[in-house]
Parts: C-alpha cells; sequence; structure tokens
C-alpha cells in the first residue's frame, strides 16, 4: 500500500483510502483483506471499512462497521472484534431504506475522521473499503456516495470493464482519485441465493457463539410492559393537503416509530439502543 515508502514519511500525512468495488462474487472482500494483511505485515495499522450490509465481515449482516487491523488476518479466526466501530441497519439490503442507508455511512465517516484527527499513526495507515456488489441503478449512486464520503483516493475496480469506465469518466475532475481496474482472480466461485443465505446464517450464529462455540448465549425473559421497540424510518407521510403548495410528502430516514411487539418479531435481530428517550 506504500509503494515502499518508508512509515516515518507518513507520520504527518495521510495515508491511502482504498474503496474496492465490483459486482458480486468478484473477490472484493478477499483482496480487501490480502490489502490489509500486506499492510499490517509492514509494520502499518490500517483501517477495514465494511459497507456491505448483505454479509458481513467485521460482525453480523445488517451493519455498517469499522476496525482496526494490527495483524495479518487469520484465514480461520477472521478478523479481531477489539475495537469495532458498528452502526446497526437492520436490513440486507440498502433498498430498504437507501437514506437511512446513506446517513449511516455518513456517521461512520465523520466518525473515522475524528478519530484520524486524533491519531497520527492510524491517520498515515489509511483505510481499506469494502463495498456491496450492487452496482447498477441505486447501487451505483451508493457507491459514488461512499467515494465521496469517505474521501477515497484509489478506486478498485474488480473484473467489470463497464463500471470502470463510468467511474472514471465520472470521477475525471477528482484529480487526486486513480480508478484502476483490476481482473477478477480465477479462484472467484459464484454463489448461490441459498448459500448467501446460509452463510448469514452462519455469520449471526458465530456472533453470538464464538467460532469455537466459547460463548454461552443464553435467554431472559422479559414482560412485554418493560420493552419498547421502534422502526427507524418509515411509517406515514404527511398527505399532500397538509403541506405547502408544491411540496412533495416525504418519508424522513431518520424518524423514529414505535411497533407492536407480536409475532412478526420472531427470529428477528434487534439492536439494542442506550439513548435514554427515543
Amino acid at each position: 500500500m506504500d509503494g515502499g515508502a518508508d512509515r516515518s514519511d507518513y507520520v504527518a500525512d495521510e495515508g491511502p483510502r482504498v474503496i474496492v468495488v465490483g459486482p458480486t462474487d468478484s473477490g472484493k472482500s478477499t483482496l480487501s483483506r490480502m490489502l490489509l494483511s500486506w499492510a499490517a505485515k509492514q509494520g502499518w495499522k490500517p483501517t477495514l471499512v465494511d459497507l456491505d450490509v448483505g454479509q458481513g465481515s467485521i460482525t453480523i449482516p445488517g451493519c455498517i462497521a469499522a476496525t482496526p487491523i494490527e495483524m495479518p488476518i487469520d484465514p480461520v479466526e477472521g478478523i479481531p472484534l477489539e475495537m469495532p466501530l458498528v452502526y446497526f441497519y437492520g436490513h440486507i439490503t440498502p433498498s430498504i431504506n437507501l437514506e437511512l442507508y446513506k446517513v449511516l455511512v455518513k456517521e461512520l465517516a465523520q466518525t473515522l475522521e475524528r478519530q484520524f484527527a486524533g491519531n497520527a499513526e492510524s491517520r498515515a495507515a489509511g483505510m481499506v473499503i469494502n463495498t456491496m456488489g450492487w452496482i447498477e441503478g441505486v447501487g451505483y449512486e451508493l457507491l459514488l456516495h461512499a467515494i465521496d464520503t469517505f474521501n477515497a483516493d484509489v478506486v478498485l475496480v474488480l473484473g467489470q470493464e463497464k463500471l470502470c469506465s463510468m467511474l472514471k469518466d465520472v470521477l475525471k475532475n477528482k484529480l487526486k482519485v486513480d480508478v484502476v481496474k483490476l481482473q477478477k482472480s480465477g479462484g472467484v466461485v459464484s454463489r448461490t441465493p441459498r448459500y448467501r443465505q446460509k452463510s448469514r446464517g452462519h455469520r449471526i450464529r458465530e456472533y453470538f457463539y464464538g467460532l469455537a462455540n466459547d460463548l454461552s448465549p443464553h435467554s431472559n425473559v422479559a414482560n412485554f410492559s418493560d420493552l419498547s421497540v421502534y422502526r427507524i424510518g418509515g411509517g406515514p407521510q404527511a398527505p399532500r393537503s397538509a403541506l405547502p403548495i408544491g411540496a412533495e410528502p416525504t418519508a424522513d430516514p431518520t424518524r423514529v416509530v414505535a411497533v407492536n411487539i407480536s409475532q412478526d418479531l420472531l427470529h428477528l435481530v434487534l439492536a439494542v439502543s442506550f439513548a435514554k428517550e427515543p
């Protein structure tokens, strides 16, 4: 990642911000891990940013997250979770609430900026951003949003000539952004929807039970009256008659809406909020 430069050259500078993009099953996660491991072997402590809510390489699916990588990533044990920064989105695709997804991506980026401002070593080590495989239509717009929000200066495009050309064209005025096309590895295997579903289930189980079943989750009994369940985003919109002339009703992506406790909540993963009020 540093082109052979000495670590001391970057003490006061900002390291590379590499974003890996490409279609589904193009090897984005594998390449991200390789780059991070190579950097760690050279003594850097880069940050992994995972924006793929469908699979989740840092924590369970349905979240975006970031974590520092201090050692080469173990192929079996995976990514250590000592200090992850996690934002719960609650769905396996951004299409459920696009605006909320963008809000969380922006919040994650701003939090990392604040951390980098106070940590020269992390700032100099840079970051590797892993993205989802949705690259067309709205998915393409979300990629551009991520590139802009994280101020990425290196865009690695895996196995997609069309996507590479589109990104080069739209980013041509950003002089400090390099778009590089890479060939998809011959070892990449296409995964079926069923395989992806099983993989998500495995990730969730691993989160609660540990990689070697070394954790012991247990059940707690609570009264419904002691719990409040909310959904972020959605809810009824204001009717046009209640809006100024010419205005269109819009939904607040961060609006908190109370949810009735029912069987619809069975087998769902919920996040625990520490907010004092909704």
